[in-house]
Order: structure tokens, then sequence, then C-alpha cells
């Protein structure tokens, strides 16, 4: 069965906790706040977003575990420099030098205004760069604002919201205009849109250079929608489909493909906390960054995949991602249960078995 945001049920569904009843998440991000977004230079920090989803799955008992072994990969945040304000941000925006300042920003900003008045504000201002950072700052963001929606809004909650935003705004990319030609025709559904990315050319160096190298996307949907519900919907399928697509494509790079679903997922949990006028906007951005993500690494052809085991249930699925400890592998999971069906957790068990464990 499908519901009215295009998810579906059709296997047992995962019982995530909307409250953190034992007060692990808000120790674990008391913890995470010390350090820096990034190591060595521009590798992401998968901390905050990762405890959430070991919490929201019934992982609690794991976390601090799971944050010892983490933190060799933690670095000090970085020394502040000049002070962000509202008449000089735009000098600052994606300026990766300027991480402290902008944590500073935003920091100030939340504490002086509800934070839905500052992600309102600011969403459509960042919305352009969301390729920033290989798009963990949108994926942050979107771990913090679902934990604001689940419960209540402390000092920890909001200060990893500022953390988010701050990183995806000193880190601002955005993705170069893209035209595409007409024998790119409009595809019917977000999975023939994904299959119909022609991936770049040259598939080496990192995910900055391979962005420049990126020609042109097939137009979905046909016409961005003005209704909200519909644009939801849409994101909704292509969280879905490229979900589903890293179950037979995930071994062109097994950790950098998973972003091609965390991102736009991470769009979709965020587009409660915004006005619905904002919604369309949001699908074609997260459009162009699951696209990007797709042609930088999808791999020539696709492999078979294994069903997942009838007699699994997500959160047996999700307990193993939690096992296997690896951040990227607990990301995707958590997503995979989003999505909900045999092909998402099959996808789950996909990016277990590729990905190298971390525990």
């Amino acid at each position: 069965m499908t519901d009215t945001t295009g998810r579906t049920d059709s296997v047992s569904a995962p019982n995530p906790t909307p409250v953190d009843p034992t007060g692990t998440l808000d120790e674990a991000l008391d913890r995470l706040h010390a350090a820096g977004p990034e190591r060595d230079g521009w590798l992401s920090n998968h901390g905050p977003m990762a405890v959430e989803a070991l919490v929201r799955h019934g992982q609690a008992p794991a976390v601090h575990r799971w944050l010892d072994h983490y933190s060799h990969k933690l670095e000090d945040m970085p020394a502040p420099a000049t002070r962000i304000t509202a008449e000089n941000w735009h000098e600052a925006l994606g300026d990766p030098r300027r991480i402290a300042d902008w944590t500073m920003y935003f920091a100030q900003e939340t504490a002086g205004h509800p934070w839905q008045d500052v992600l309102t504000e600011w969403w459509p201002r960042l919305l352009p760069g969301i390729a920033a950072g290989a798009t963990h700052p949108v994926i942050r963001v979107g771990h913090a604002v679902r934990t604001l929606l689940g419960g209540e809004a402390n000092a920890p909650r909001v200060t990893e919201l500022a953390h988010g935003l701050g990183y995806w705004a000193a880190r601002h990319q955005p993705l170069p205009a893209l035209n595409p030609p007409a024998s790119l025709v409009p595809a019917p559904s977000a999975a023939a849109a994904l299959d119909a990315v022609p991936p770049v050319a040259d598939q080496s160096g990192g995910i900055r250079d391979r962005l420049t190298r990126l020609t042109a996307f097939p137009l979905w949907p046909e016409q961005y929608a003005d209704d909200p519900d519909v644009a939801r919907a849409r994101l909704a399928e292509l969280v879905r489909a490229a979900t589903h697509r890293y179950a037979t494509h995930g071994h062109g790079d097994p950790i950098m493909l998973v972003h091609a679903a965390t991102a736009p997922n991470a769009v979709l949990r965020t587009l409660p906390a915004l006005p619905r006028e904002l919604w369309p906007q949001s699908l074609a951005a997260a459009w162009a960054a699951s696209a990007a993500v797709t042609a930088a690494y999808s791999p020539a052809d696709p492999a078979p995949h294994t069903a997942a085991p009838s007699a699994s249930s997500a959160d047996e699925i999700f307990a193993r991602a939690a096992g296997h400890g690896n951040d990227h592998t607990i990301k995707f999971t958590d997503t995979a249960l989003d999505v909900g069906d045999t092909t998402a957790l099959a996808a789950a068990l996909s990016s277990i078995e590729l990905i190298p464990p971390a525990l």
C-alpha cells in the first residue's frame, strides 16, 4: 500500500523513537559540538547524523561506544576569524575558512529567534548550494530538523541545527548551470530519470572535480508543480527510486552513491518545518543533488542483487547496520527504512555488504 507521500509499507515497518527518553542523543550531541564539521581539510564529520539515526532506531545503548570508536576522526572546531552579520554574510557564503564564523552566526540567530524562522529564512538561500560538502551539510540539517520536529527544541538539538546550517553556508557550492539538449527527453518517472542521467566522462578525482564535468540532466518532473503536495509526492518518489537503484548500482562507489538517496531524503524530512510555498523549489534542488551524485559515480552496468530475506524485519536490518558500524551504512539504512519496502531493505543489505565495516 502507498500513502499520500508515495512511501510504501509492504514490509514490517520500523519502530523509531520520536523522542529520546534516555537523553543519549543530547549527551552525544554535546560531545560532538566541540568538534568541527570536517577533518583533513574536507572530509565530513558524520557523527551527529549517525548518532541521531542510531537513537531513533532503538540503538541508544550503542551510541557512546560508537562515538568512542569514531572519536579519532574528529577535529576541533577551527578558530573564528571575522564576525558574520546580516550586512556582510554575502561575502562569506561558500568560504570554508569561515566555518567557525558561520557556526557562531547561526548559534546567535537560533538563540534570538525560533529555529523554524531561521530555517525558513536561510533555506532558499542555501538550496542552490545543495551539493556543498558532497551533500553532507543538507543531510546533517535534515537529521537535526527531524529531531526538532519529533521532540523538545532543547539546547543541544537547536545547536546541532546551527552547526548544520553553518557548515552548509561555509561549503555552499552551486552546481554548474545545465541546459539539457533536446535529445534528453523528459523522463516519465524518478527511476527512469536516474537511469537516463549521463555519467560524467571522466570519473576520476573527488566529487568537487567530478561536479565540474556535469553536462546535462534529464528533465524530471517535466514541469515542477506549484502544488506543494504534488512536489512532496514527487520528492518521496525520488527518494524511493534512488534507494532502490543502490541495490543494483551501489557497487559503482558504495560510499558516495548512498548520497543520491540520503540527500533528497534530508530535504523530504525538512519539508514539514518549512512553508509550503518552498516545497516545489526544494524538490528541484533535491533532484539536482541526486542526479549530480548519480552522474559522478554510477557504474556503466548494473549488477544483480539479492532480495532481502522475507523474514527480516526493518528493525533487524538496522541492528545489522548498527553492528556494522560504518556511518554511511547507518545513514543509508535509516533512509531505506523510511522507504520501507522489500527492495529498499535489499538495498540496505547491499550497503552492509559493499561498505567496509567500522566496528
